[in-house]
């Protein structure tokens, strides 16, 4: 049950006001649910996180047991499993105990962020060894190698850095901005795994604090509830577990773009297409974000003339920054040939990867070719994509700018043949600030954070390397359906079964309280 806004002043500065006296029930049980959730999951990554294969713990009698035995395998996917979705079921606990969204209800979500956050700084990395193909990239950068032309195997002993095999042959899709930080992180530890996953998880974790500082911000600019966006956002479980527990630089890249928005829209342009612009080169996805800054920087009045100026100037203030920190490193803007690069051609659960898959197969069924019409329907999911932006760039009220920012983004996620959880983090604080709804809106948001939720933790496990099988192929796959069937039973728990939660997937009749926006 979502909790109604609070009227101007209502609360405020109440700062000792007990939670239960200042719009909260107590939140003490969703908070240390959500902690013991966290815990688990770190005891978990002990045994299935994604280790180097030169890290030193490898030999520590602990971890040896925990990923070589079988009882410590099967004790560490249960661990991982409940604790994720723990970790979901105090999210939604944590927001039915508030009453009035107020300052109360943020020194409340503050602390879910610090207790849920602080154990995955110190698991092993999760759902994903993207980090060790960082540290990889900053291996090319210090000897030498242009990363945009080189994937990791050009380095001698790479299969020994852990990152994916993806990475092997592959350029590196990221900014010059995330080149020089790896190539720091990586300098400064000396290639030391553990301590150059620690450092990444900082970077990261200024990332997360930015979103902390600029979500709130800019809901009220939007005349949503600051507060409601924060529990939204910054103690979303996809979002703690992507940013943190899996080390995606996307944590970074979202957190200059929310506070370039800002200063954006609160007419410090200049100040924020630099911090726009320092996103783009973590990742250069949120290049789809200088359009509607044009937009703004030019007024709600303007023509098309003014329009068309602006969008030149932004695009003038961005490129040329971009330009010169090409030239400061050397490789250009290589990266540009690395965006398609790495990943799965196409995932189940992506509607325009489905469509795609099973185009291709009916095509293959008659004697035609699988790639050639699956390709077809992947392109026309990007075509799609471009028109929608394109749509939003256009047309649309000047007032809805941040929105038509989102809906064009989410074009480009929901239309693309894959779609990663982190990418689905793009957006939750994107429509968190210009307003989601305690209708079917939220409860979307409900059903996508379970649902990856449960599919990462079944995702990517590391345990194929060591359980003693004849058959390892079988063994990861009956892991993985161990960690599916965990985290798929807890979830239809939390769905049809748990007296508290269950009301929240479902239709009520209570008012809508967050301002349309759709």
């Amino acid at each position: 049950m979502t909790a109604p806004v609070p009227a101007t002043g209502e609360l405020a500065g109440d700062a000792a006001v007990p939670a239960e006296d200042a719009g909260m029930d107590s939140p003490r049980s969703p908070l240390l649910a959500g902690f013991a959730g966290s815990m688990f999951m770190l005891v978990g990554s002990l045994g299935v996180g994604w280790l180097a294969p030169v890290s030193e713990l490898r030999r520590m009698p602990l971890f040896i047991w925990m990923r070589a035995e079988a009882l410590g395998v099967a004790l560490s996917i249960i661990l991982l499993a409940v604790g994720g979705m723990l970790l979901v079921r105090a999210w939604l606990r944590l927001g039915q105990k508030v009453r009035v969204w107020g300052p109360a209800a943020r020194r409340v979500t503050l602390a879910a962020v610090v207790a849920w956050g602080l154990p995955m700084m110190f698991s092993i990395p999760l759902f994903s060894r993207d980090v060790y193909a960082y540290i990889g990239q900053g291996r090319l950068m210090l000897e030498g190698f242009n990363p945009y032309e080189n994937g990791i195997s050009a380095l001698s002993n790479y299969f020994q850095l852990g990152a994916d095999k993806m990475w092997t042959e592959a350029p590196v899709p990221y900014g010059q901005l995330f080149l020089w930080i790896e190539q720091f992180v990586v300098w400064v530890t000396n290639v030391q795994p553990e301590a150059s996953v620690m450092l990444f998880r900082l970077v990261a974790l200024v990332g997360v604090v930015l979103c902390i500082v600029y979500v709130p911000r800019l809901a009220e600019l939007h005349g949503v509830n600051p507060h409601r966006a924060l529990w939204l956002t910054a103690a979303n479980p996809l979002f703690l577990t992507n940013f943190i527990a899996s080390v995606h630089n996307d944590a970074l890249m979202i957190g200059l773009a929310l506070a370039g928005l800002y200063y954006c829209a609160t007419r410090r342009v200049v100040l924020g297409i630099v911090l726009v612009t320092l996103s783009i080169a973590v990742k250069p996805i949120t290049i789809i974000f200088l359009p509607f800054i044009g937009l703004m920087w030019a007024g709600k009045e303007a023509g098309w003339l003014r329009k068309f100026w602006f969008w030149g100037l932004t695009a003038a203030l961005s490129l040329g920054m971009l330009v010169l920190m090409a030239l400061v490193n050397g490789f250009g803007f290589g990266w540009i040939n690395g965006l398609s690069a790495p990943g799965s051609l196409a995932i189940w659960y992506a509607p325009v990867g489905l469509i795609g898959m099973v185009v291709g197969s009916l095509a293959r069924a008659f004697g035609l070719g699988y790639d050639v019409f699956s390709g077809l329907v992947f392109t026309a999911g990007k075509v799609l994509a471009l028109g929608i932006i394109a749509w939003q760039i256009f047309r649309g009220d000047h007032d809805r700018l941040m929105r038509r920012l989102t809906l064009a983004l989410a074009a480009v996620v929901v239309l693309a043949p894959i779609i990663q959880a982190w990418y689905v983090v793009w957006l939750i604080p994107l429509f968190a600030v210009t307003g989601i709804r305690n209708d079917w809106q939220v409860k979307t948001l409900y059903f996508v954070v379970s649902f990856f939720m449960i599919y990462a933790i079944s995702d990517q496990l590391e345990v194929f390397p060591y359980l003693q099988t004849e058959d390892l192929g079988f063994a990861l796959a009956l892991a993985r359906v161990a960690a599916a069937l965990t985290g798929l039973l807890f979830g239809l728990y939390l769905i049809f079964w748990d007296p508290r939660t269950r009301t929240l997937f479902r239709k009520t009749g209570e008012p809508v309280v967050e301002r349309p926006v759709i």
